[in-house]
């Protein structure tokens, strides 16, 4: 396995936990979200409401690494060349919680990126997106009620798993 990519929605842990996988792998860590701002000079919620998906497709659809943690935005399940991309170059990981869950770490929403369309609740986004992420995950991690180190042991212990049954 050259790559993990990790998905879910936001606040679901993909960078914090990417970091601390990376090391943990001794592989280098890759926030996608940060290369399309640094690439577009414009803030990432600026860039979707803008252009919409396409620019977030086209960064991530082009990444060319190997042994690197890949961090991307929670809706990169909309763009199906990039998710086939990441796919094709390494393991996509899951990272599952539940709304409750989820409504807790994000608090304010806007202060953390999350475009919600006009009506939109963060429980409809959430039931848009679980079967997207459920199509595009090789593993999926329950997030619910562990620790950083409890789900950073569950990744490490499939994915260790996984490359013995190769």
């Amino acid at each position: 396995m050259n790559n993990v990519t990790l998905i879910g929605m936001p606040g679901s842990g993909k960078s914090t936990i990417g970091v601390i996988l990376a090391k943990a792998l001794r592989y280098e860590f890759l926030d996608s979200d940060l290369l399309i701002q640094k690439q577009e000079k414009r803030k990432l919620s600026e860039i979707i409401e803008q252009d919409g998906p396409e620019i977030e497709n086209q960064v991530n659809a082009d990444i060319h690494v190997t042994d690197t943690v890949i961090a991307p935005g929670g809706s990169v399940i909309y763009c199906e060349e990039a998710m086939e991309h990441l796919k094709s170059i390494g393991k996509v990981i899951y990272l599952k919680l539940s709304l409750e869950s989820l409504s807790k770490r994000l608090g304010n929403l806007k202060g953390r990126g999350v475009l919600l369309k006009d009506g939109q609740s963060l429980k409809d986004l959430y039931e848009e997106r679980i079967p997207l992420y459920e199509k595009y995950a090789d593993i999926t991690i329950d997030e619910e009620g562990k620790d950083l180190d409890e789900s950073l042991r569950a990744i490490l212990e499939i994915i260790h798993i996984k490359e013995q049954g190769k």
